[in-house]
């Protein structure tokens, strides 16, 4: 059920990104910089949420097996797993720590300090950033545009 629910925040969002996109182009009525720009923010802050949400549910089986350790190998290594004398032997990932990674795919259009080691969540990392790139992008041109 998890699954179904952030597939369609997704496929709503992407939906929603695409309508953006194209009202930018065929020039529609955003003649407010602050609209454009709020509209944007709030495709791109979902996009984030979204993707974040991807990620916490389908690594290592899912926050559940995570904490029982039940769960199959993991699909992003953190920082922590490799420095457990910082964070504790019994530390695992919980969802500020997706959200941070998504974050920053969102922003850096790459990974900082995880990295991806299963394909599809390096797909995942490509179709978020592509997104993000997307909207952030040709928002904040259309937004300077509207400016001049």
């Amino acid at each position: 059920m998890a699954l179904a629910v952030v597939g369609l925040i997704t496929l709503v969002n992407c939906w929603s990104a695409v309508q953006l996109v194209v009202g930018i182009l065929d020039n529609a009525s955003f003649t407010k910089p602050d609209e454009l720009l709020l509209s944007g923010g709030v495709v791109w802050f979902t996009n984030v949420i979204a993707f974040a949400l991807w990620y916490w549910t389908l690594d290592q089986g899912g926050p559940a097996q995570r904490v029982h350790r039940t769960g199959t190998s993991p699909a992003f290594i953190f920082p922590e797993m490799s420095q457990p004398q910082h964070a504790g032997e019994h530390w695992y990932p919980k969802f500020v720590d997706y959200f941070a990674f998504s974050f920053a795919t969102a922003t850096a259009f790459s990974p900082t300090d995880v990295s991806a080691i299963r394909p599809w969540a390096k797909l995942l990392m490509v179709l978020e950033a592509a997104v993000s790139l997307t909207v952030a992008g040709l928002v904040i041109a259309r937004a300077v545009n509207v400016l001049q």
